[in-house]
């Protein structure tokens, strides 16, 4: 069985990242896009950041442009939007595809842990995946979920 602890991604910065840095933490793993209606959501990504931080949350942010090439620009561009726009300071990676034949090796096991309403195939961007201490997926939530919400859950997989 996979854990979070099994898979890398590229930083924005363009450098391989094992996902098992992130070990022990509680993860909250999103596909984000920059032109999207959703794309307030990074305010609401950062403030659950900055409040559990020290608890041991961490957000990762996982640009995508699979729906309604919402995420056009590259990564100097994203990393510049997300961090003027919305003050981003967690952790955000490469572009990458989330459904189909090219979608991360990450996304494909999320999508198998967690179906949504489309099944395994991820609806839209800001899909929201909740991974416990142990690196196993506790929840999924639907672009229409605010971060705010995820709160309540955030809350009890930090005390698990």
């Amino acid at each position: 069985m996979s854990t979070l602890s099994d898979f890398t991604a590229n930083t924005l910065a363009g450098e391989a990242q094992p996902l098992n840095a992130y070990d022990g933490k509680v993860v909250l793993v999103v596909n984000t896009a920059s032109k999207c209606g959703f794309t307030p959501q990074y305010e609401g990504l950062e403030k659950l950041y900055e409040q559990y931080k020290d608890d041991g949350l961490v957000v990762l942010g996982f640009p995508c442009n699979q729906f309604g090439g919402q995420e056009p620009g590259g990564a100097d561009e994203i990393g510049t939007f997300c961090q003027l726009n919305y003050g981003v300071s967690f952790p955000m990676f490469e572009k990458v595809d989330v459904n189909g034949d090219a979608a991360h090796p990450l996304f494909e096991w999320l999508r198998a842990e967690k179906s949504g309403v489309l099944g395994s195939k991820i609806k839209w961007n800001f899909t929201k995946f909740l991974i416990g201490r142990d690196g196993s997926v506790i929840k999924r939530y639907g672009s229409t979920t605010k971060p705010e919400k995820i709160a309540g859950d955030v809350e009890k997989a930090i005390k698990a």
